[in-house]
């Protein structure tokens, strides 16, 4: 009986910390890559409608995607679905579609140049 007593304060712990935890956990990501300094606002902006919305970046964009990096790129899709303006967005369909945007910068950078 002692142990559901302990495991019934430690699901009200993570059910009332865990956020705030992921919250934070984002936000020392972010400031300690400075992640938000990488990119410029067009190529934020085409990242975010591509993830977000429907939309697609440009090469150019793609390149300075890769450049931020993945734990940054990541970091951000996480704290942006934690703000309560994306709260009727559903989170597996944008962590799929941060994916996917991710794996389409890779192969494009990874992928030989037809005038090279």
């Amino acid at each position: 009986m002692a142990s559901l007593n302990v495991y019934s304060v430690l699901v009200v712990l993570f059910l009332t910390y865990g956020p705030v935890m992921v919250t934070k956990e984002n936000d020392y990501i972010i400031k300690e890559n400075n992640c938000e300094t990488k990119m410029g606002l067009p190529c934020v902006l085409e990242a975010f409608t591509t993830i977000f919305k429907t939309g697609s970046i440009s090469n150019k964009c793609y390149g300075k995607l890769v450049v931020l990096g993945k734990v940054c790129h990541s970091a951000l899709v996480k704290r942006t679905l934690e703000n309560p303006l994306f709260k009727d967005l559903n989170p597996v369909i944008i962590i799929a579609k941060s994916i996917q945007t991710w794996n389409n910068c890779l192969a494009l950078i990874d992928s030989p140049s037809p005038f090279a």
